[in-house]
């Protein structure tokens, strides 16, 4: 039958046939907002779980940082007992016989201040080089200042064999950061001069070179990981990871203030505070001088 002879639809058809149609047309709409009500649904589900998981990182990174550091602890290869690295020529540390430290060896403060702070283990020693001391914090603006102005003198001194140089990283101000970043920094340094002593004063200058801004969450331990890698030291992630330095750090901190440290830098030449009102490298070459 050809379509001019095919019968056309009453009214009341052409009513039901469009009904019908705007019924299917409902229909598919409400299929498409209920999957899009579930899509939305499961995203909102999704975001919070994202969340909840960021937040739970957070905090447990926050509880495992702030958690208490043992009051006793091994000090590090090539570290000594009052919480310093020795650096000589080039690469080369001074060694150390391994020991441990304990906050109740830290000697009281005294009832009054001294006159003059006696650093231990800074007396001059004849027919040795010079040794220059430096209490310093990895967070503290001032000592990457102090770095700047005077680390490629001391350099120089110590390549020359006029001078040791001993670094004794503290955490005086754990507070400037919420994950106690002065300790950690000093631990994850700590971990590089017992396994790579060659590494550390690289991965020293790294962590002022790299300083955080006060206030803040510092480097992640992640980050201190990968910057000891990326010089080339020995992987020191079960070191940090089970901060197995913090109590070294922990014991130099409390013997630094007990002996009258109230900040860093604060530096010795040969067991005399330097004031900071002078040239460093003038005094130094007059201890020097003084030695012949």
């Amino acid at each position: 039958m050809s379509p001019a002879n095919e019968s056309r639809l009453s009214k009341a058809e052409r009513t039901a046939q469009a009904r019908e149609k705007a019924r299917a047309i409902r229909e598919e709409q409400l299929k498409k907002d209920k999957r899009n009500k579930l899509l939305v649904g499961w995203g909102i589900v999704v975001a919070i779980v994202v969340i909840i998981a960021v937040v739970a990182f957070v905090v447990v990174g926050n509880v495992q940082n702030n958690a208490p550091i043992a009051d006793q602890g091994p000090t590090p290869a090539n570290g000594n007992v009052h919480g310093g690295v020795t650096l000589l020529a080039n690469t080369e540390v001074v060694k150390s016989e391994p020991a441990t430290v304990n906050v109740a060896d830290v000697p009281a403060p005294p009832a009054t201040k001294p006159a003059t702070v006696t650093v231990p283990g800074g007396e001059a020693e004849a027919g040795k080089p010079v040794k220059v001391i430096a209490y310093i914090d990895f967070i503290c603006p001032v000592c990457k200042r102090f770095e700047t102005t005077y680390g490629e003198s001391l350099t120089n001194l110590r390549n020359e064999g006029k001078i040791s140089l001993e670094y004794r990283p503290l955490g005086f101000l754990d507070q400037q950061s919420s994950t106690n970043y002065s300790s950690r920094a000093a631990n994850a340094a700590a971990c590089v001069v017992n396994s790579s002593p060659e590494k550390y004063a690289e991965f020293f200058n790294l962590l002022f070179e790299r300083q955080p801004a006060e206030g803040g969450a510092g480097i992640s331990d992640k980050d201190l990981k990968a910057m000891a890698t990326e010089i080339g030291a020995a992987n020191i992630d079960s070191c940090v990871d089970s901060k197995q330095f913090r109590p070294w750090v922990k014991v130099a901190t409390q013997e630094a203030a007990a002996i009258g440290i109230t900040g860093t830098p604060t530096i010795f030449i040969d067991g005399k505070q330097w004031d900071g009102t002078t040239d460093l490298n003038a005094d130094i070459q007059t201890a020097i001088d003084a030695k012949g």
